[in-house]
């Protein structure tokens, strides 16, 4: 059983599945690539001048897959609470199980909706600073959250925070991702 489950596989949920899996969680991420970055040109991402959206997901999903994330193109039917886990139905009728869920659906919630949490066209699904829901061990990142300031950067930002929370509680303490440079 993986650790996290992630689902979608735009900027939020590919950078929540970036941290944990660099961190040695066992991350699956399911999605189909649909996202709303394949419509977009980036020029407003820190660090990158200009970037077509496909591009960037491009990089981004070779770049979790790197860091030993598993990523599935396939629906999701349902998501239920099994016990301590969360279970995915997908379709076909194969099923994930995981600890953690970070949602990043996009602007159409339907696995959060089905959870029994509440989506509001203006605000979006109620979450904490670190993308925390009323549902324990159930995130929601992106446009899901911020339904109407959806920026590819700010989603990133709140995978990242997803990620930074689910490690603090495995690990029992705060964690934070920090990398040095190599000594000279």
């Amino acid at each position: 059983m993986p650790d996290v489950l992630v689902i979608g596989d735009g900027p939020g949920g590919l950078s929540a599945a970036l941290f944990l899996a660099k961190n040695g969680l066992d991350v699956v991420v399911v999605g189909e690539d649909k996202t709303a970055m394949h419509w977009a040109l980036l020029k407003n991402y820190l660090g990158i001048t200009e970037m077509l959206g496909s591009e960037f997901q491009k990089v981004a999903r070779a770049q979790v897959e790197a860091l030993g994330a598993k990523i599935r193109s396939v629906h999701v039917e349902s998501v239920t609470k099994d016990g301590s886990a969360f279970k995915a139905t997908l379709t076909g009728g194969e099923s994930v199980s995981a600890k953690y869920l970070v949602l990043s659906e996009g602007r159409t919630p339907r696995i959060a909706k089905q959870l029994g949490l509440v989506f509001d066209e203006a605000k979006g699904i109620a979450t904490d600073r670190d993308a925390r829901t009323s549902i324990d061990g159930v995130y929601v990142v992106g446009r899901e959250a911020r339904p109407a300031r959806s920026q590819a950067i700010i989603s990133a930002g709140d995978g990242a925070a997803a990620a930074l929370d689910i490690l603090s509680r495995e690990k029992g303490k705060d964690f934070a991702d920090w990398d040095e440079p190599p000594k000279a």
